[in-house]
């Protein structure tokens, strides 16, 4: 009953952690993010510039009808590797249990480290006013937000939240969970308020439980979810528009 608490407590936090990366990632000077149910309508690819002349005496259902067409069919003759699924992610050669269901603006990875249970929320990109051609060479600069709880056997835990980038993770603050005991939950101090080596300890104790090499990997896998996701939600577009 504590750990489904624990889970549900952790979507909570994704989503809210998402709103206030908006400030912080313009003072960082980093694509901000959002954990948002509908973020692929700012996404265009190559094929739409090209798609934009529109002959003004079609009607506006053709040439809706057209654009979608026209920019569906560059999304799909284009050769990119992210749209498949990472072989180096597959159960057993990939420390964590990913749960991804197509349509869901959500990735969730489970895995144990030592005495710890890990769960990691990883939420879709948040653009803001940005266009991003997501099938071209800018997809590194994604960056994507992420909640990752540690949780003890005695049900205390702590949730890092942080921003997830092609070769390095931010961290940018924690709370402290002692569900059920008296202390309950806190988020004070901030982790900005934190000393500097307090911080460094912290990055230090987060970088062991989710390596270079899985935040890599992880990265490369949001950005091939963020492009399948964009691809459903244009052949969804289309089934309205053909309806």
């Amino acid at each position: 009953m504590a750990f489904a608490c624990c889970v549900r407590k952790s979507a909570t936090k994704l989503a809210s952690v998402c709103g206030r990366v908006r400030s912080i990632s313009a003072v960082m000077n980093h694509p901000s993010l959002d954990f948002n149910p509908s973020p692929m309508s700012p996404f265009v690819s190559r094929g739409f510039f090209n798609s934009m002349a529109v002959d003004d005496k079609l009607s506006p259902e053709q040439s809706l009808h057209l654009v979608i067409d026209s920019e569906l069919n560059s999304a799909l003759q284009t050769d990119d590797p992210n749209l498949e699924q990472n072989e180096e992610m597959a159960p057993g050669s990939f420390p964590f249990k990913i749960r991804d269901k197509p349509g869901d603006q959500s990735v969730t990875l489970t895995a144990y480290y030592n005495d710890e249970h890990i769960h990691i929320d990883v939420g879709m990109p948040y653009l803001g006013d940005d266009v991003i051609d997501v099938f071209g060479p800018s997809n590194d600069e994604l960056s994507f937000p992420l909640v990752v709880t540690v949780t003890k056997k005695n049900a205390v835990r702590i949730e890092f939240t942080c921003n997830a980038y092609a070769d390095y993770i931010d961290l940018t603050d924690l709370t402290v969970h002692d569900y059920p005991f008296p202390m309950g939950e806190t988020d004070w101090p901030r982790f900005k308020n934190l000393d500097d080596n307090l911080k460094k300890a912290f990055h230090r104790y987060l970088a062991t439980r989710l390596e270079a090499s899985i935040t890599k990997l992880l990265h490369k896998y949001m950005v091939g979810k963020t492009k399948r996701e964009y691809l459903l939600w244009l052949k969804n577009v289309k089934k309205f528009v053909d309806g």
